[in-house]
């Protein structure tokens, strides 16, 4: 249901920024390391003034970081990028200064906050200030080619070009087996310029990580969750031996429907689900399929979309109504355009209530003024949608290019948690506003999802009054299903090709092979054509161009479930998981904010012992919330062959000495 930018899903964490780079620029001065330590300077003072440095640097970068997102052009590319590398040597600064504590005695908290410090981005950078230059460069400009990326067809009049929005369209409505095969062609062209940027981008960070003490980027990333790199990665193997079942009786399901739809021959690929017939270009969220893979036709409306597309139409029609009778063309596009951000700025109400419902503040007046709720029309932006805290106490503002469908409905929610996360946190120091881990972050506002339930859509004019009984509720676990079981491989398969670039056991020659052999053994996914080594499909997904680090969103799909059921237990219901929705309790919302307020200032474990009572990520949740779909699709895919082969060398996981 959303855009794992999630999804993401950009959010971009207060102390863990994904910083970008940009086109090329005339070579200028170093930029000045961070202010030495004064003589005689404690552990404690060293922290109290980073915290301090970093306040009063932040809002620059992130001012930058929204410009080059929000009107990209060289100009702006070049800001982000001074920005970044300005910001990237006054950390090394401060981490190599942190180097003179270590066995010192210092309170607890200034450990933390030290450890912290040296995980503050995804990108660390070399000491040396010309390739330090040279990776921001490269970054902004990887990021600027995803925003701007468009695909054209035809010549002279009959041309025409399309970005990513249009190109999803046809993914999501289009069942033309060849006009979304060349929708999902047509964006994939976009990132085969990034393959070179790309490599030597991982020789960069690679470089920085090293020097910060670490064998490769990729085990700094599996650093940052309070165990060891060897421990997580362990960690997120054992989750996905717990739901993978599940998936692959999901998988089975919607394969047999794909060849009921498109042919036995074309609706699948050996066993595995062709890429482009998925309703998403990167295959992680198939809610999009719904009017194929809806189990029971007659048990209930759950068209979102359709009520949506309603509320436009009615806004549209009211805002043609103002400019008279026989209204020009120029009227009636600018009451299209008024329409779209009345309906987007209605739904992004519809979510703040959820989280009002719970107690929690309404957002503040700068978010709806700073805002960028649909795309411009005279510039290029990254509609990726992403959650943003501008200056680390209360300027908070989201940026997508809403349209009207439930896709984006439910991304909203996703992204007003992140929103709501910072702030709750934004009264603790600057090094610890940040998620108790990453998964935190992204677990936030999709812990609402899970309380959108059918009763809780009717209250709100979504759908219908909800139906009773097998069917009804099976329709509904579907629906969920199809956003949150599906997404679950995807949410491996991204850091397991990155963190074998990173620790070389994938080599650049081999870039795309690996990436579709990692698609083909999580998920089950294939593209109907050769994609050889000149293509360079990771880059097609925002995450790789935009260097976010992925495994947090597989982790978020484990603990959302684990939130929601601590929430539900906190609300008092004692019905079956699925039906708990939590709308309006105080109670619940007061624990939520409780955990929401300590960020990063305390291990995870304890802060997720503290709302579900256990200290251990488990997957227990998800499974008691989808049990009876699980059943269902048992019974759908008796006699069926499921499953699908495994890819014939398949990339390999991180050997144990590197994490």
């Amino acid at each position: 249901m959303k855009q794992r930018h999630l999804l993401l899903a950009l959010a971009i964490g207060a102390s863990a920024i994904s910083l970008s780079a940009c086109k090329k620029q005339p070579a200028e001065p170093a930029a000045p390391a961070a202010p030495a330590a004064a003589k005689g300077e404690t552990a404690d003072e060293f922290i109290a003034r980073v915290n301090d440095e970093y306040r009063k640097s932040y809002p620059e970068i992130s001012s930058a970081q929204w410009l080059s997102s929000t009107y990209i052009n060289d100009d702006t590319q070049m800001l982000a990028a001074k920005a970044n590398e300005r910001y990237l040597t006054q950390l090394n600064g401060w981490i190599e200064q942190a180097r003179k504590f270590e066995g010192q005695k210092m309170s607890p908290e200034t450990a933390r906050a030290i450890q912290l410090l040296k995980l503050m981005t995804a990108m660390p950078a070399p000491k040396d200030p010309a390739k330090l230059a040279e990776l921001t460069q490269i970054a902004t400009r990887m990021e600027g080619m995803y925003g701007s990326g468009t695909y054209c067809t035809g010549e002279g009049d009959a041309k025409q070009c399309r970005q990513l929005g249009e190109l999803e369209d046809v993914l999501r409505s289009s069942r033309d087996y060849d006009k979304q095969l060349d929708a999902w062609q047509g964006w994939h062209t976009i990132a085969q310029p990034m393959r070179k940027d790309y490599t030597r981008f991982t020789e960069l960070v690679n470089e920085g990580a090293k020097e910060m003490g670490f064998a490769d980027t990729g085990e700094m990333w599996r650093s940052g969750y309070d165990m060891t790199p060897v421990e997580i990665a362990a960690e997120t193997d054992r989750l996905w031996g717990q739901v993978k079942p599940l998936y692959e009786q999901l998988h089975c399901y919607t394969r047999t429907k794909l060849q009921a739809q498109y042919g036995d021959d074309k609706g699948q690929v050996n066993g595995l689900l062709p890429a482009h017939l998925m309703g998403n270009m990167w295959q992680q969220d198939w809610g999009n399929l719904w009017d194929m893979l809806e189990p029971y036709k007659d048990a209930g409306s759950l068209d979102i979309t359709g009520a949506l597309e309603k509320e436009y139409q009615a806004d549209y029609a009211r805002e043609l109504a103002k400019a008279g009778a026989a209204p020009s063309t120029d009227k009636q596009f600018a009451a299209e355009r008024a329409a779209q951000l009345d309906v987007a700025k209605q739904m992004t109400e519809r979510a703040q209530d959820f989280y009002t419902s719970l107690g929690m503040p309404k957002l503040p007046e700068s978010y709806w003024a700073k805002t960028q709720f649909i795309k411009p029309l005279d510039r290029d932006v990254v509609c990726h949608a992403s959650a943003w805290d501008m200056n680390l106490s209360g300027d908070v503002r989201t940026k997508m290019c809403i349209k009207p469908n439930e896709e984006d409905f439910t991304t909203i929610y996703h992204e007003l948690g992140h929103v709501y996360y910072y702030l709750a946190y934004n009264k603790r120091p600057p090094l610890f506003q940040s998620g108790a881990n990453d998964g935190f972050h992204e677990a936030i506002g999709d812990t609402m999802v899970l309380a959108m339930t059918p009763k809780y859509l009717n209250s709100i004019g979504m759908v219908g009054t909800p139906q009773q009984g097998n069917e009804a509720l099976i329709n509904s676990q579907m629906r969920m299903a199809l956003a949150k079981v599906s997404f679950l491989p995807f949410g491996l398969m991204i850091d397991r090709w990155r963190w074998g670039v990173f620790d070389g056991s994938i080599k650049p020659d081999h870039y795309n092979q690996a990436w579709w052999d990692l698609k083909a053994k999580y998920q089950g996914v294939a593209p109907v054509t050769p994609r050889g080594e000149d293509f360079f499909d990771p880059g097609a997904k925002y995450h790789v161009p935009g260097n976010t680090p992925y495994t947090r969103y597989f982790l978020s799909h484990i603990l959302q479930f684990q939130f929601y059921k601590g929430l539900c237990d906190a609300s008092g219901y004692k019905g079956p998981l699925y039906e708990c929705t939590f709308y309006g309790n105080k109670v619940a919302g007061q624990k939520f904010w409780a955990m929401l307020e300590k960020g990063s200032s305390q291990p995870w474990q304890a802060t997720l012992k503290e709302l579900t009572g256990s200290d251990k990520a488990d997957a227990a949740a998800v499974l008691e919330y989808f049990g009876p779909l699980q059943t269902w699709l048992k019974q759908q895919n008796e006699g069926k062959t499921c499953g699908w082969p495994a890819p014939a060398a398949a990339a390999p996981k991180p050997t144990p000495g590197k994490g």
